[in-house]
């Protein structure tokens, strides 16, 4: 490849992933990228530390090292051209990179800026799926790895130490799996906000209980224009890793089309489109999108066969909405949604959910319900609205006794003043 020139064409040559990219984002990736060049040997990423430049690999091989330079050092991979390397730190809230990199020969890369790539991420949500996908199969190859490295060692131990042996499997396994689990809950908790935005005349609170390291509800708010707020809640079938990532594919979908500030209905319809045209996997979400309107206290919605939400005025009096027919997203492309406008009053509140709130079970399998869900509602007097989330929360917990929740449990409470 000329080094001192970077085409569309070898751009996608090198990552194919890139050839879904619009002609103008093509050009502008390689206007961004950096010829560079090093000697064997060399340290491009330092574990634990934070760098600024990502690198897309042309020629030459990188190794990747857990613990480098310590009696636990570890060989997690060896990477070539059409590798991207620093990425990950993309996904991680505080930007520091999980592993080393170290040159195996001498290389030949393209460097890109950590913030560049970023941007690029929030303007081309289906690549940051891809990344997410090519992320996966990373910590699937690492785990194979180390995998076969404890068995070995395992083999060597069996003569005399065979109780010892199973033993110690099932601690690597658990190990294994936690590493797994906090590494994909790290990457969902980035995508997530991780503080209730501030609207005029109105207190917003928000809470998140995964029944797993991580989990399939997603929330998210988009600010609009004219002092209006885009809220959203939902719940992807199923739970673990893959619902997580099909999370992650949603959120991305949803902060795109969101931000164009269009109706609800169009916005739910347009990531079920996009859904139905990205993934195969059979999974599907259900769905509340609002936009609430500061000034005309209206909450407009449409819902994806998702719960209704609860709405109490400020003498705790409640105000149910209409039932209509709502599918979830990712089944069908002629989907039906529900549509409904809520007005707020002063001092009403308003409360968003998923079903793992009301189809929490307590030991003689009763279920929670939206009845005893609406009291807390009504009960809230004088509460803000994370307080709210939290008694909702703690009156579930309760409900269940010893028994834990089987599903997540998210709630998205707004107060009016």
């Amino acid at each position: 490849m000329n080094m001192s020139a970077v085409s569309r064409d070898e751009l996608v040559r090198l990552v194919p992933a890139f050839g879904a990219l619009p002609g103008l984002e093509l050009d502008g990736l390689a206007a961004v990228l950096r010829p560079e060049h090093f000697a064997a040997g060399t340290l491009l990423l330092q574990e634990g530390e934070a760098s600024q430049w990502l690198y897309l690999l042309v020629d030459g091989e990188v190794e990747i090292v857990k613990a480098l330079g310590t009696q636990g050092e570890r060989l997690l991979g060896v990477r070539g051209p059409g590798s991207f390397i620093g990425e990950m730190s993309i996904f991680s809230r505080d930007g520091l990179h999980t592993a080393s990199v170290r040159t195996c020969t001498a290389l030949s890369a393209l460097s890109m800026a950590r913030s560049d790539m970023a941007s690029l991420l929030s303007r081309q949500p289906a690549l940051a799926y891809e990344m997410v996908r090519t992320l996966s199969q990373r910590l699937e190859e690492s785990e194979n790895l180390t995998i076969q490295d404890l068995l070995q060692k395992n083999r060597e131990l069996s003569r005399a130490y065979e109780e010892l042996r199973a033993a110690q499997a099932q601690l690597v396994e658990k190990e294994r799996m936690e590493a797994e689990l906090e590494v994909a809950r790290s990457i969902q908790r980035s995508f997530l906000p991780r503080a209730a935005p501030r609207l005029c005349a109105y207190d917003v609170g928000m809470l998140i209980e995964p029944v797993s390291s991580v989990g399939g509800d997603l929330f998210d708010f988009v600010r609009l224009k004219d002092d209006r707020l885009g809220i959203a809640v939902g719940d992807v079938s199923g739970h673990g890793v893959g619902s997580a990532l099909f999370m992650a594919l949603t959120f991305s979908l949803l902060r795109g089309e969101a931000g164009r500030g269009a109706a609800p209905t169009r916005v739910l319809n347009q990531v079920n489109r996009l859904l139905l045209d990205m993934s195969d996997s059979g999974m599907f979400v259900t769905m509340l999108y609002g936009i609430l309107d500061g000034p005309g206290r209206e909450f407009t919605y449409a819902r994806a066969g998702h719960p209704l939400p609860l709405v109490v005025d400020g003498r705790g009096e409640a105000m149910s909405p209409p039932q209509g027919i709502g599918q979830p997203l990712g089944l069908f492309e002629d989907m039906l949604l529900d549509a409904q406008v809520l007005t707020i009053p002063p001092q009403g509140r308003l409360l968003l959910f998923t079903d793992g709130a009301t189809e929490a079970m307590d030991a003689e399998g009763r279920l929670f319900g939206q009845d005893q869900l609406c009291d807390v509602l009504r009960q809230a007097q004088g509460a803000s609205a994370q307080e709210l989330c939290q008694a909702a929360y703690d009156a579930v917990r309760s409900f269940c006794g010893t028994s834990a929740p089987e599903d997540d449990i998210l709630f998205v409470a707004v107060q009016a003043e």
